[in-house]
This record gives C-alpha cells, structure tokens and sequence, in this order.
C-alpha cells in the first residue's frame, strides 16, 4: 500500500483554508474514489487528472486510488485540486519525490493535455493559514514598492521575495529602495535566470526580508484628546445655537 499528502488551498467566500490532500492507492478492484465534501466539478476531477497524467508519458495506476481532502467538513469546490491530486497519485506511486513537496502549496487545473492552468487569487487571504514562507514569488505588472508592501509580509525573516520585472528593474530599485528598507526589505539584488538557455533572460529583484516591521503610522482609537485649557480645566466645547 502506497500513501502520500500534499497540501493546497480552498476558498470558503473571500477565506482561504489550507486543504490536505491524501492519496492512498491499495490492492484490489481498479477504481477512483474521492472523498472531502466535495462538489460536482471536483468530483469530476478523476477524469481530468486520468487524462492529464497520460497525455502526459504516465502510467495510471491500476490499482484502487482513494483520494480525500481534509478537513473533511469544509466545503471544496471547483477545478483548483486538480495538480494538488495529481502531484499526490505521481508521489504516491514514487514517480515524483514527496519531500519537497511538504512545503508546497499546489493550486492549478489540468487540462485533458497536462497544461496547468494558472488559479488567481490572493495570497493574503491564506496567510494566517499556511503561515509566513521561506520565497515568495511576484509577477504581477506593478512598481516595485508596491509588490514589496504586499509581499514582504507574506514573507519569514530571512526569506526572500522574487519579483520577476523587466529591463527597467535597476532604475525602480533606485526609485524604491528607501521604500522597501521602511518594509523591512534588504538592498534589493537583480538577478538573469536562465542566460543561454532563454533569449532574453527572465531578470529577478529579490529581496530578502531582514526585519518584521509595524504599521507605519498607526491610527489612534479614539478622535484625539481634548487640549486643556491654560488654566488647567477641561476647556470649552463648541456651543450649539439654538
């Protein structure tokens, strides 16, 4: 009997949720069975992955495969557990290496082909779920300050923000830098991932965060407190005319 787990995301109206998805796969009759709550497209899930795992050169087990995603009475809905699932069945038959997907958190929906398709969302809305992360990857098309203000808080002491900017990534870096040190941002390095193998080369900020810092200019409760009067009473109140 093969086990493994790995760990996604659901969304129960603008709440994240971590979801761990088991995959067990034993002797016995070939079949698929999904367990979790789950809804119509989810359930239907065993069909997309089936057929993305074999256009994709992998041999589907045959052997009984119970998948089940826990907690068991939190709604799950949609396509999104589709690479969650898949990556579960590859490790569970030892095709793909589970321990580095402990740390992972899979979201996406296969195509019939074995595409991924790319689940939006913000990562924010998990945070207290899964905790803050060693990297923290941006390629949304905003200044850098910016992804830094929504990022970096994602984001452990010592961890790093990979941002993925274009050719003008050292002039922001110039405009930004003093921005990001108020974020608790290290000197922000540029990097050129894949030279000689991509043309042009994808250019990376990263950024690791040195400090947890507070908000930056924290609103009082209340309205603010009354002045006191010279000689030492509360003062006068606007009067109301009659």
């Amino acid at each position: 009997m093969s086990y493994a787990r790995v760990f996604s995301v659901g969304l129960v109206g603008v709440a994240g949720h971590l979801v761990e998805v088991e995959a067990d796969l034993s002797s016995g009759l070939p079949a698929v069975v999904l367990t979790g709550m789950l809804d119509t497209a989810l359930h239907e899930a065993r069909d997309r992955v089936r057929a993305a795992l074999v256009n994709s050169g992998q041999a589907w087990p045959n052997r009984r495969i119970t998948v089940n995603l826990l907690p068991a009475d939190l709604p799950k809905h949609g396509s999104s557990f589709d690479l969650a699932i898949a990556a579960a069945l590859l490790a569970g038959t030892g095709d793909l290496p589970a321990d580095p997907l402990r740390d992972v958190i899979l979201l996406g929906e296969l195509g019939l082909d074995g595409a991924v398709t790319v689940v939006r969302g913000r990562a924010e809305e998990v945070r207290d779920e899964v905790g803050p992360a060693d990297v923290v990857t941006a390629r949304a098309v905003a200044p850098l300050d910016r992804l830094a203000g929504w990022c970096l808080p994602l984001t452990a002491p010592g961890g790093r923000l990979l941002a993925l900017k274009g050719a003008s990534a050292s002039d922001e870096i110039a405009e930004h830098q003093t921005a990001i040190g108020r974020l608790g941002g290290a000197t922000p390095v540029v990097r050129h991932c894949g030279v000689g193998l991509v043309d042009p080369p994808t250019t990376v900020v990263e950024i690791v965060r040195e400090r947890i810092v507070g908000p930056a200019h924290p609103r009082p409760a209340g309205r603010g407190r009354r002045r006191p009067a010279p000689d030492g009473g509360e003062g006068r109140g606007r009067s109301r005319r009659g």
